[in-house]
């Protein structure tokens, strides 16, 4: 009786010890990811970062096109070189969209994110910042703190009376004297580099407009045959329990 006890309580702690074991069976699943190849190149929370602290747009193009700062790490044409992206602003009543846009030939451009805002109040603002879909994927937004917003210096000059909209001179073949192309820095140090240029700022990602008069604004985006929409093939875990033999 003793001996079948032991056998017993011995069979008990090896299935404890042993557990389950586990096998995962991998299917290839294609999904737009909101964060595709490209998009490691231009991280949209620092461009906040630096709206947040830019004084008009004509500052804000060129901190985000200066190399010293480094925010912008794209290459969407493939040749290893950083590209310049200009900004141009649409405006209509209270609503405005701040567009980040690349030269990628002689009259062919490609959005790359837009800068969505709306005034609500006196001092009250909506901001939120949009990839657009062939580089970010569908429905992919920051935003900011709405507490922190007011505080901007940019957001009040954009809504001065008389205010005209900006529009960069900057085209392909014709950029600032002090911008010149660099190579590209890998991902894990561009992510270093942004991951300090947002400091303690609590963006936040959401698939959802928070601006709610951006349908006033009447802009077709731009986008070039030679910037593929990015699809990445992401593994689905299929979960197959299996019990332990005992021997």
């Amino acid at each position: 009786m003793k001996k079948s006890k032991n056998i017993l309580i011995s069979l008990i702690v090896m299935l404890v010890l042993t557990g389950f074991s586990f096998v995962y069976a991998q299917e290839e699943e294609p999904v737009i990811s909101p964060a595709t190849e490209a998009a490691e190149g231009l991280d949209l929370q620092a461009v906040c970062e630096l709206f947040k602290g830019s004084e008009n747009l004509g500052e804000f193009e060129k901190d985000l096109n200066d190399p010293e700062i480094g925010v912008n790490n794209l290459d969407l044409d493939g040749n290893g070189e950083v590209d310049f992206i200009r900004v141009i602003e649409e405006v209509e009543n209270d609503t405005h969209v701040v567009v980040l846009q690349v030269p990628i030939a002689e009259d062919e451009y490609q959005d790359v994110a837009y800068i969505e805002i709306e005034k609500t109040g006196e001092e009250e603002y909506n901001v939120q910042a949009h990839g657009n879909e062939v580089i970010y994927g569908p429905n992919y937004y920051v935003y900011p703190p709405i507490v922190t917003i007011r505080t901007w210096p940019i957001l009040p000059r954009l809504f001065y009376p008389g205010y005209r909209p900006y529009r960069s001179v900057y085209r392909f073949g014709f950029y600032p004297r002090w911008w010149k192309p660099r190579p590209i820095v890998r991902v894990n140090i561009y992510h270093t580099r942004v991951f300090k240029i947002r400091g303690r700022t609590p963006y936040r990602i959401a698939h959802r407009s928070r601006v709610k008069t951006i349908h006033r604004i009447k802009y077709k985006p731009r986008t070039s045959p030679r910037v593929k929409k990015h699809v990445v093939k992401k593994p689905r875990r299929k979960k197959v329990v299996r019990k332990s033999k005992i021997r």
